[in-house]
């Protein structure tokens, strides 16, 4: 009997240690939310646009804003929303409403997308887009970032 006790010990250590550790999430919010919150507490917002289809948005999902590094910037000293470009809802932001603009059979792009992701006259995926207190757009970059990128980003505004 005595041996069974260090035995269990020690499955439940080796388990410990070989469970992976819960990240943190990065905090996401709504449009309306991040405007309820800005009357509070004014912060920059960063706006992740992407797509269903786009595989490097879905990479930047899956690693840049995974990256707990990432998400402790996010999270302390951002406001950061997600939008689909191609979302057929109405959005109300800045007390405006934003709708989906189709373009063909099944195809469209949303007017929030195209309002903060336009670059050069044209609209690319991903693109991160971060506004000021007052939705002052004061940066866009359209292609894929990773953790460590994105880190420099936020830390410098």
């Amino acid at each position: 009997m005595n041996n069974k006790i260090p035995s269990f010990l020690l499955l439940l250590i080796i388990g410990y240690f070989l469970t992976p550790s819960v990240r943190a999430q990065s905090k996401t919010y709504s449009f309306e939310q991040i405007d309820s919150l800005q009357k509070n507490e004014k912060r920059h917002i960063v706006v992740f646009i992407h797509t269903d289809w786009c595989r490097y948005c879905q990479a930047m999902i899956n690693t840049t804003f995974k990256d707990d590094s990432v998400t402790l910037i996010l999270n302390d000293n951002y406001w950061f929303a997600k939008l689909n470009a191609e979302e057929n809802t109405v959005i109300n932001f800045n007390d405006h409403d934003f709708k989906f603009n189709p373009t063909g059979n099944n195809t469209g792009i949303h007017e929030l997308a195209e309002q903060l992701g336009t670059i050069n006259g044209k609209v690319s995926y991903p693109t991160l887009c971060i506004l000021n207190s007052n939705y002052e757009i004061v940066f866009q970059y359209n292609q894929f970032l990773s953790a460590d990128n994105l880190i420099q980003i936020l830390t410098k505004l």
